[in-house]
C-alpha cells in the first residue's frame, strides 16, 4: 500500500451500486478499490463545475432582477400595468426568434 493511502476506507454500498462499480472496474481491467477511488476522484472533479454553474445561474438571476428593476424605473408610469409587464418581459427575454438559442429560459413544450 502506498504512503498516500489510508487503510481504513471501508464503505457500505447497496448491492446495485457495487454491481455497477464492479462492471465499471471490469471494463477498465482494474480492481474494485481502484475503481471506487477513480470514481470518487471523477465526482470530486465534477463537483466544482456544478457549483460554478449554480453560482453563474444565481448571478444571472440577480442581474435579471436588477435589469427588471431599472426597466420599471424607465418605463412611462402612465402605461397600464399589463403593458408595462409585457414590455419588461419582451426586453428581458429578447425577441422570440432568439428564444431557442437562450439556454437560461425554460423550454416550452409544443
Amino acid at each position: 500500500m502506498s504512503a498516500d493511502r489510508d487503510a481504513g476506507g471501508a464503505v457500505q454500498l447497496p448491492h446495485s451500486l457495487i454491481a455497477a462499480v464492479d462492471a465499471w472496474a471490469k471494463a477498465r481491467h482494474i480492481n474494485r478499490s481502484d475503481a471506487i477511488q477513480q470514481l470518487v476522484e471523477l465526482g470530486l472533479k465534477a463537483a466544482p463545475a456544478a457549483a460554478l454553474h449554480h453560482a453563474v445561474k444565481d448571478h444571472s438571476m440577480a442581474i435579471e432582477g436588477e435589469a427588471i428593476s431599472r426597466l420599471r424605473e424607465l418605463l412611462d408610469p402612465s402605461l397600464p400595468p399589463e403593458e408595462r409587464e409585457r414590455r419588461i418581459r419582451r426586453l428581458v427575454e429578447g425577441p422570440p426568434e432568439f428564444s431557442e438559442q437562450r439556454i437560461d429560459l425554460p423550454r416550452h413544450k409544443t
